[in-house]
């Protein structure tokens, strides 16, 4: 197969069971994926060969499709000694429903390359339930009839499941007919208008099945670390299913930083080799072991230094408690109530600077709500102290509002226009083509432009509402709007020239000193990842270009609602009282239209003030247990140098 994944490889260490290629972004790891399923179909096809491919769906392999796609467009790649066998489909679900893996993978693959049809293979999610033992069998049948697939493509799920196969799943399993786990279904509910229209079943190849392929290649981006981790450190185990990939002869796993930052060589290199003691290594090394040993910082001693694998830092940075004041002073200087930075006060290790003051602080919010339930406290804080606080909201968030509102919001119009003698001719009118729409809407219906236009007018009136709440007047807040994300529908876009230039627009025309934004990678194709790589698009040509106030501009980036950064890596934690608690609670209830706002039956029920708080609380409670003072919330946030 030429120059291989393999070949490629860093070396495994001790730690690791699989062979895994750390790849700086998902769209550099995937285009090396796509090159590896290249070249085997060439060399098959040189021999005149079928080349048999064991594809996934989701996320996780969109950019592998799009470079496949490229690589046919531009280079020549042909499909037509290609044979395709799809891992899994949701049960039951109609193959031309927009969530279905059948549309989505003629979306992203079949349609766009030469391809037979007659050699797609993708299970049938709308065969009968009496069919389906059979149907399954048949499938099977189909893979061992072409001689067994050559190259195996995998994603994982957060419970380690591969295909399909939750935890629990037999290694000796095949195709077949399973009930999802809760986990996986919210996981995937994005896909979907909510929770209770996610499939509660899926037909997916077996372990077995998978395990029969020459070649196995697993992908893992953003937020997948904790279980890649699991699966190739961990001892094998049905409750782990990728973890019995270590069996195979020849599996690899390709990974981005993020989903391979719980491997030991990256979370704890002291123990894998020698390292550079800076201050940050320093910091990391000294806060796991504090949190690990359940100590604060200033209690650990040379006995768990040396007992925990950091002799070498005693050796080179000296005694114990000096390198304990060192770690325990960096910490405490992250800790600030003033993250604009403090009016007449110089702080030589303050994280924000303290001149000039007032700053204008823009705050980019990817949805209309992310602005409050991310960093509500310090939103408020930058306000009270005096700053110019202007919010960018950067889509219309219009897909997250249940279609109850619409009508709710409708029947409001029409009869305040009643009310004050207003004509609600045209309200009426608007209000029935609504209901007649909605009431016969199907499952996967995309809504009507005027139905998104009012959820998206319902979302605004919320987001003016909580600016107005914080105290910032008309003017300091900016919908965006921006192109990428109004399909209609849950699958965005890639970011685009337009949304650049009008987020670089908006930059000029304010010219903030200090810029939030929301810093969630963990997934290379979600709202929060592509708003983000927008806005740092957007501040790399503006300094490109040579403008003055680009240089006095400060980046903080903030963690969505479910996590917040590492602790050792906080640059700046602004802590809450009760009481700045209580009033970011009531400012996230502003936010009642979104279907997120609600809890779903038989799944985590916490609403977003909830997740929020405890995000906020288990910061605090970190900060406090490392032997900092204990409050009842803490935003955390870390600099982008750019």
């Amino acid at each position: 197969m030429g120059t291989s994944l393999q070949d490629e490889y860093v070396e495994v260490f001790g730690y690791e069971k699989l062979p895994i290629g750390i790849y700086a972004t998902a769209q550099e790891g995937s285009v090396q994926v796509a090159r590896d399923i290249a070249a085997l179909i060439r060399i098959k096809e040189a021999k005149g060969e079928k080349t048999v491919l064991g594809l996934a769906t989701g996320s996780t392999p969109r950019y592998v499709y799009a470079e496949l796609v490229r690589m046919h467009k531009e280079e020549g790649l042909s499909f037509k000694n290609v044979i395709t066998f799809n891992l899994d489909e949701y049960y039951p679900l109609e193959r031309e429903a927009l969530q279905s893996y059948w549309s989505f993978m003629h979306r992203h693959l079949f349609n766009h390359v030469d391809i037979d049809p007659k050699n797609i293979h993708i299970p049938n999610g709308e065969v009968s339930k009496e069919e389906v033992k059979s149907y399954c069998q048949q499938y099977e049948d189909a893979i061992e009839a072409v001689g067994g697939i050559h190259l195996q493509i995998l994603g994982i799920g957060n419970n380690g499941h591969i295909g399909f196969n939750e935890p629990g799943s037999s290694i000796f399993s095949k195709t077949r007919l399973v009930s999802l786990d809760n986990s996986t279904r919210i996981a995937n509910a994005y896909e979907f208008q909510n929770i209770s229209q996610v499939p509660r079943m899926a037909i997916t190849m077996g372990i077995s099945t998978i395990l029969k392929a020459q070649k196995i290649i697993l992908m893992a981006w953003g937020s997948k670390a904790g279980i890649v981790a699991r699966s190739v450190e961990g001892h094998v185990s049905e409750q782990v299913p990728a973890s019995i990939l270590q069996q195979h002869n020849d599996c690899s796993f390709v990974v981005d930083t993020m989903a391979a930052s719980e491997l030991t060589r990256i979370k704890s290199p002291w123990l894998t080799g020698e390292v550079e003691w800076n201050a940050a290594m320093i910091k990391r090394a000294v806060v796991n072991m504090a949190l690990k040993l359940q100590k604060p910082i200033l209690s650990l001693t040379t006995h768990d230094y040396n007992e925990n694998g950091l002799g070498d830092l005693l050796v080179e940075k000296g005694d114990a408690y000096a390198i304990n004041l060192q770690v325990y002073y960096l910490l405490r200087d992250s800790i600030t109530g003033w993250p604009g930075g403090k009016l007449g006060v110089k702080l030589e290790h303050h994280p924000e600077r303290s001149t000039p003051h007032p700053k204008r602080c823009l705050i980019f919010s990817p949805h209309p709500d992310d602005d409050i339930i991310s960093m509500g406290g310090t939103f408020m804080r930058l306000q009270e102290q005096g700053h110019d606080v202007h919010v960018a909201y950067q889509t219309s968030g219009n897909i997250a509002v249940t279609d109850e509102f619409v009508t709710r919001f409708l029947d409001f119009a029409v009869g305040f226009e009643s009310m004050f003698g207003i004509d609600s001719s045209k309200s009426k009118e608007i209000l029935s083509a609504a209901r007649t729409f909605l009431g016969g809407k199907k499952k996967n219906e995309i809504d009507t432009a005027e139905i998104r236009a009012i959820k998206g007018l319902i979302r605004r009136c919320e987001a003016a509402a909580t600016c107005r709440y914080v105290g910032l007047k008309e003017g300091q807040w900016h919908f965006q709007n921006l192109p990428f994300y109004e399909t209609g529908t849950i699958e965005k876009k890639p970011m685009g020239e337009e949304d650049v230039l009008l987020t670089m627009d908006l930059l000029r025309k304010l010219k903030p000193q200090q810029v939030y934004c929301a810093g969630d990678l963990a997934d290379p194709h979600g709202t929060h990842r592509v708003c983000l790589d927008i806005v740092f698009e957007s501040m790399r040509r503006l300094k490109a270009s040579g403008e003055d106030w680009v240089k006095d501009c400060w980046v903080w980036l903030y963690k969505g609602a479910w996590q917040e950064w590492d602790i050792s890596e906080i640059e700046m934690a602004i802590p809450m009282s009760p009481d700045q608690v209580m009033k970011k609670r009531f400012g996230i209830f502003i936010h009642q239209s979104q279907k997120d706002m609600v809890p779903f039956q038989g799944t985590d029920s916490r609403e977003f003030w909830q997740r929020a708080e405890d995000r906020n609380a288990n910061t605090a409670n970190l900060y406090a247990a490392l032997g900092l003072t204990k409050y009842a919330g803490m935003e955390a946030f870390v600099r982008w140098h750019f």
